[in-house]
């Protein structure tokens, strides 16, 4: 196998029968993409490895993988399982979604049975395919109800999505804050360091602040802020990838001891530090460094 020169895109485009997906799959191949219509999940390891294959030019594919019976959906699952662990591909899950009164006035107009429901009432169908993709709904990047949306209004919002565009600048916003003066409301993830020994209660470090370097030494020599500092870390960089592919343009990332002053400095500026040498983008603010009493 080559390597691959170019990060390779792959939409999977599902959800709801009578949702729009025969829309979808064409609106992507006048965007350039290599397009697969109801491919069963069996087939997909098979097109990655074509896909990794340097000599060919696909670099861009969208893939309708649709709902046939129980069986397809546990094999579904498992095809999305091999899709997220090629580091070389860019990930894009698309769920197309209608409410089940448009999705039945849409089975009448077609005459078409519902394929969980052949012969049998569409809302039945309906009703039993939701609840299977309930959990495909919750993992997809995006989702797009179409119930008030004409075929041409559908097309042009996956043209807006997903044309070419500059890609998004991803950073974190590392912030220290103390929990006497409340949480910051914009915050994404918020840690809490108050169980940590605290530099407040030494003589000599108390009118200090996480940025000097007494108060930080005496902040990371305690085991248990050791085994934090690396628990955390492993963590946001396990999740900021997943953020970024989510879309998400920034993180903001709160770490909060009482006062805002000693333990919540020092870490944010450990993990702002860590951050950048990973390659992101990073601010580090300090809400309440000043807030203390005298200030």
């Amino acid at each position: 196998m080559g390597n691959i020169e170019q990060e390779t895109k792959m939409v999977i485009i599902t959800g709801m029968s009578g949702a729009g997906k025969t829309v979808a799959i064409q609106s992507f191949e006048d965007l350039g993409y290599y397009c697969v219509d109801n491919l069963p999940p069996a087939l997909l390891p098979k097109l990655l490895e074509l896909m990794r294959d340097s000599t060919n030019s696909i670099h861009k594919v969208a893939l309708v993988m649709d709902l046939r019976g129980r069986e397809f959906f546990d094999s579904l699952f498992e095809a999305l399982d091999i899709v997220g662990d090629e580091e070389w591909l860019e990930e894009h899950i698309l769920f197309l979604d209608a409410n089940d009164e448009k999705l039945v006035n849409r089975y009448k107009e077609t005459r078409r049975s519902h394929p969980l429901a052949v012969g049998d009432l569409p809302l039945k169908g309906i009703k039993q395919e939701r609840k299977l993709l309930d959990e495909m709904r919750g993992r997809a990047h995006r989702v797009i109800d179409t119930s008030n949306l004409k075929p041409r209004e559908l097309r042009e919002k996956i043209l807006k999505y997903y044309s070419e565009e500059k890609q998004e600048i991803f950073s974190v916003n590392m912030i220290s804050f103390g929990f006497k003066y409340g949480i910051p409301i914009d915050a994404d993830l918020v840690f809490d360091v108050r169980f940590l020994p605290n530099p407040h209660y030494v003589t000599q470090l108390q009118p200090l602040t996480g940025l000097n370097q007494d108060v930080s030494s005496y902040v990371f020599k305690w085991s248990e802020t050791q085994k934090f500092q690396e628990k955390v870390l492993d963590l946001l960089q396990f999740m900021l990838p997943q953020y970024k592919k989510e879309g998400k343009s920034q993180l903001v990332v709160a770490i909060g001891c009482t006062g805002g002053q000693h333990r919540s400095v020092a870490l944010a500026e450990y993990f702002a530090k860590k951050l950048a040498e990973a390659n992101y983008i990073t601010h580090v603010s300090h809400r309440d460094i000043d807030k203390r009493k005298g200030h």
